[in-house]
Parts: C-alpha cells; sequence; structure tokens
C-alpha cells in the first residue's frame, strides 16, 4: 500500500512486508572477479529471483549495448554512511520547505530518473518493468519529493534486509533530490538498516558524505548487512545465489 508523510512530521514507514521470488536459474558471477571497469560477467536475466540474488551477492545490473546485462562489482564501492550524511544549514531550510512521500509514484520516480535528456542516461523500459516488478513485491523502495504538489526530485533503490542499494536520482527544484536523501537515510537510520550503497563515487555524492571502500570491505559489510532481519522472514534464505550462469 502506497503512503507518505512530511519531512519534518517525526513519523517513520515501517519496512514492508516482502515476496521472496523463485530463486534465480543462473550462477552469478564472483564479484572479487571483477575486470578494470568494474564488470564481473555478462548475461542472465531480470527476473526478480535474478535481482536480489545479485545485490545479495554485491552486484548491480546496467545495461550493455542494445540486449545484453552487464553485472558490476566496482572496486572501490561508494557508501554514505548512516551517520555521516552532511545536512548543511540550506539544506536543513529545504527539508523544511518540501513535502516528502515514500512509495507513492514508485514508476513516475523511475521514469524521471530515465528521463534521455539527462546525461549519462541508461534506464531501459526493460530495467522500469523489472524494478517495477520488484517494487511490487516489497523489495524496492521511492522516497518523493513535492513542491504544492508537484513532484519536483526522488530516488529510488533496493532494500535488502539491512542494505540499501541506491539506484538513482533526479530533481527538477533546488535540493529537491538531496531533501529525499536525507528522509532515506532517517528511514534506515530509524529501521535498522546497515549499509547504503551508492555505487560509484561522484563529486556530489562526495560533498554529501560518501566514501569509498575497498571491494573486500564493502563485501564483508554486504554480508552483514543484507542478513539483517532475515529470521524474521519465514522461507528466507541466501542459499539460492548460485544456481548457474550464463
Amino acid at each position: 500500500m502506497a503512503s507518505h508523510r512530511a519531512a519534518g512530521s517525526g513519523e517513520t514507514e515501517p519496512v514492508k512486508p516482502t515476496v521472496e521470488p523463485p530463486p534465480t536459474r543462473w550462477r552469478l558471477p564472483d564479484p572479487e572477479r571483477a575486470d578494470a571497469d568494474g564488470i564481473a560477467g555478462v548475461g542472465a536475466d531480470l527476473e526478480p529471483g535474478t535481482l536480489l540474488a545479485a545485490y545479495r551477492r554485491g552486484l548491480f545490473p546496467m545495461p550493455l549495448g542494445r540486449r545484453s546485462i552487464a553485472w558490476f562489482s566496482p572496486d572501490p564501492r561508494a557508501i554514505i554512511p548512516l551517520d555521516g550524511l552532511r545536512v548543511t544549514r540550506s539544506l536543513r531550510r529545504s527539508v523544511a520547505r518540501y513535502e516528502i512521500r515514500q512509495d507513492t509514484r514508485f514508476a513516475d520516480v523511475m521514469l524521471r530518473c530515465a528521463d534521455p535528456h539527462r546525461p549519462g542516461g541508461w534506464i531501459t523500459p526493460k530495467f522500469l518493468r523489472a524494478y517495477v516488478r520488484l517494487h511490487e513485491l516489497g523489495w524496492a523502495n521511492s522516497f518523493e519529493c513535492y513542491a504544492d504538489g508537484v513532484l519536483v526530485g526522488g530516488l529510488y533503490g533496493v532494500r535488502v534486509g539491512g542494505l540499501f542499494a541506491g539506484e538513482s536520482m533526479f530533481h527538477t527544484a533546488t535540493d529537491a533530490s538531496k531533501v529525499a536523501l536525507v528522509a532515506l537515510v532517517r528511514w534506515l537510520r530509524e529501521t535498522g538498516a546497515a549499509l547504503l550503497d551508492v555505487q560509484w563515487m561522484t563529486p556530489h555524492l562526495r560533498s554529501l558524505g560518501a566514501v569509498d571502500l575497498p571491494r573486500t570491505e564493502y563485501l564483508a559489510r554486504l554480508d552483514r548487512a543484507v542478513r539483517v532481519g532475515l529470521d524474521d522472514r519465514p522461507g528466507s534464505t541466501l542459499r539460492e545465489m548460485d544456481r548457474g550462469y550464463a
């Protein structure tokens, strides 16, 4: 069910129940054997079970050419420490100015992130369908930023236990995506998350407090993070990760 709240309301949305999909039929590549560009393998599919197995393993997908899927494991890997987000005085004022809603317009946030006029756009219709399906199963979340009822910024990503893998963000008003990030970090801290993965470092992310981790350290933290709350989900298991890869 969609939900919303004001950024300064003091309320926190719970982690929604998830539906564990059928396990992937692929054996995913070893993230520690990625090449210099961070590509660990090419192929497989974007079925929910494949995506979850990949995130649990330290991989994330991006299109490669017109049809292929590449699975990335960058070294170093950028994260934002949940106690290290830099919130400036001006950003605090922006937080008070906007309204934040959670999981009310997931597909719209993805579509805005996929705007072909944005430099480096990579979100294809196939990726949109795959992540909307993951959202419907409870594994992907969006945070939407509104000004006077108009969507002006947001972000989306995948939540697996204590991991949140941030995928993309957008804004059409000053600080709107940053305000969505402030709301995300607050939600993660208050719901027991341990790791906010932002993939590759950029000057923008560094200004917000992102740091680089060596791949080995990231994978060690990931292993602990994805197990957060695992015992509370009957029938959930990590054993399906290595079913075959082509």
